[in-house]
């Protein structure tokens, strides 16, 4: 297909075939799509977020209600206004438009967008099944150049992968009673979380991509964990994505129940709201749009626990996804996700070290995995969670070959990246928390008690500490990662993990591309993000 004469390719969303992947012929002309556009903020190139502003304490700083930052950073009505007539040209049904989001959603057939866009959609078979693709950039015409920042949707191959991990070969409860395992609770209490608080008031947003839940596991789980207090679940459908347990424990499903289980476990007073969409880059990205910016549910955390390597992504991609965390750090909303489960190498394999996107955004609190050894009330080892050698994970980390090092991480000592380049960028993950299947968490997934670990539980472990922390001081604590990277250079905030290697990064003294600056010391955190001990002593009655 030639490109018509007007229209101009879109930086940064350039597509390759998915690595062995086959092309199989053209897509068919008359299937349906949803296309997302995203377009650029009203405010130009105004930075979205003052990095000044989140050195502050959480009590003294400023952050937009949702109404005030789609005055200021959503879309302007004349960007939606030329994306309407643009549609209109290539008989293209405008679906949904949102400003706050920055989002038209076009629909047609693959013939009609082959036509507006200059690309030629096809066919492709791969080892995990078929897809519609393209290859090379989207086109655009010049007058949308300036206010287009992507275009989702052409393509649906699937984008991430969840990253929990089951224990292999000892499944039940009874493995999990003479094994290292522990309910969410313990775990929250060997990390000393804040007690005297429930998450009451808040709400905790969780991203998936597939998969569900059902009430009565839920209602089951809670009943065995003996909750005073359960949590209330529910579910927003994102474009064609919606709450659909598969009923398989090895599948989506896991993922689903585990972040609910554990986030909901410990504040089960908390607001829990999930939110469903389709595995590809549109679906990802409408998600996190639509969750950061719910006016209804006004989510306060978000858990995300999906993602894939930085080289699987487009620019366009990485760019929206990120103003994306960008607009919740402006909004006060914490973003806590997952670091991957594949080591340095992020499951690549092309000899390099890589990190994995989401995670490594800079607008978000990156998640990593550690082995967690207790007895009785006590920990009594903690070292990198590493497994490859049983095939059962490694925490994802590293240096982003994609974003450079943030000013509140310079101080972190975050070294040249492990590959030939020597890259210097943000290094990933912040934070850490058990994630090893071998001492992983007790779940009840679609009628099945399991164990299961993954830096998977450790995003919705750390949300569900933030949703406490939010609870105690009376604010959204937001974005944190500058002060807790402040904290940890003066104060013992955290169980420093010195021990162990996810491949081509090792442990040690202060920060590291495993643990990041490590595991929480709940009440410590507490403290230093602006909960006051006489508040915390009032809670807990001491």
């Amino acid at each position: 297909m030639s490109t018509p004469k007007n229209q101009l390719p879109l930086a940064g969303s350039e597509r390759v075939p998915m690595e062995g992947a086959r092309e199989i012929g053209p897509a068919n002309p008359n299937e349906t799509l949803d296309v997302t556009i995203r377009l650029r903020s009203r405010a130009g190139k105004k930075p979205i977020v003052n990095a000044a502003e989140f050195t502050k304490p959480i009590e003294e700083r400023t952050v937009l209600s949702r109404k005030e930052f789609e005055q200021h950073h959503g879309a302007d009505p004349d960007s939606i206004s030329r994306v309407e007539a643009f549609a209109r040209q290539h008989k293209l049904l405008v679906k949904e438009k949102s400003p706050a989001r920055r989002t038209v959603i076009l629909s047609g057939t693959v013939a009609a967008m082959n036509e507006a866009f200059g690309v030629e959609l096809k066919e492709y078979e791969h080892p995990g099944g078929r897809y519609r693709g393209r290859t090379g950039p989207v086109h655009i015409p010049a007058e949308l150049q300036k206010v287009v920042e992507g275009v989702f949707g052409l393509d649906n191959r699937p984008q991430a992968k969840p990253h929990f991990r089951r224990r292999h070969g000892r499944s039940g409860v009874r493995a999990a009673a003479v094994s290292l395992s522990y309910t969410p609770i313990q775990v929250a209490a060997l990390y000393n979380f804040p007690t005297g608080v429930d998450g009451a008031g808040e709400c905790i947003a969780l991203i998936e991509l597939g998969g569900g839940y059902n009430q009565t596991d839920l209602s089951n789980y809670w009943s065995e964990l003996n909750l005073s207090e359960t949590p209330t679940v529910s579910a927003v459908s994102v474009g064609n994505g919606s709450n659909s347990p598969t009923g398989d424990p090895n599948g989506p499903d896991a993922e689903v129940m585990l972040d609910i289980e554990v986030s909901g476990s410990i504040a089960p007073a908390a607001k829990i709201v999930v939110y469903f969409a389709e595995n590809t880059d549109a679906g990802f990205l409408n998600a996190i749009t639509t969750a950061v910016h719910d006016s209804t549910n006004n989510p306060s955390v978000v858990s995300i626990s999906w993602g894939g390597p930085e080289s699987s992504w487009t620019q366009q991609a990485m760019t929206s996804m990120d103003e994306a965390f960008q607009s919740a750090a402006a909004m006060g909303v914490t973003v806590c996700i997952a670091a991957g489960d594949d080591g340095s190498t992020d499951g690549v394999t092309d000899g390099l070290n890589h990190v994995d996107f989401p995670a490594s955004s800079p607008n978000v609190l990156a998640c990593g995995g550690t082995e967690l050894v207790a007895s009785g009330n006590a920990i009594t080892s903690e070292t990198v969670w590493n497994e490859l050698a049983n095939n059962e994970g490694a925490t994802g980390g590293g240096i982003s070959d994609f974003f450079p090092l943030p000013s509140w991480q310079s101080g972190a000592a975050v070294p040249p990246s492990a590959n030939p380049n020597h890259n210097v960028g943000r290094g990933v993950p912040d934070v850490a928390g058990d994630a090893d299947p071998s001492t992983g968490y007790i779940t009840l997934v679609d009628g099945n008690p399991d164990v299961i670990g993954g830096t998977s539980a450790v995003a919705p472990l750390w949300a569900g500490l933030v949703a406490l922390i939010n609870q105690s001081i009376g604010k959204p604590a937001g974005f944190i990662n500058p002060l807790l990277y402040k904290s940890a250079s003066t104060a013992a905030d955290f169980h420093d993990i010195i021990s162990g290697n996810n491949g081509a990064y090792s442990a040690g003294p202060g920060w590291d591309a495993c643990t990041g600056l490590g595991s929480p010391i709940g009440i410590q955190l507490a403290t230093a993000l602006g909960v006051s001990a006489s508040a915390q002593a009032k809670r807990t009655g001491t």
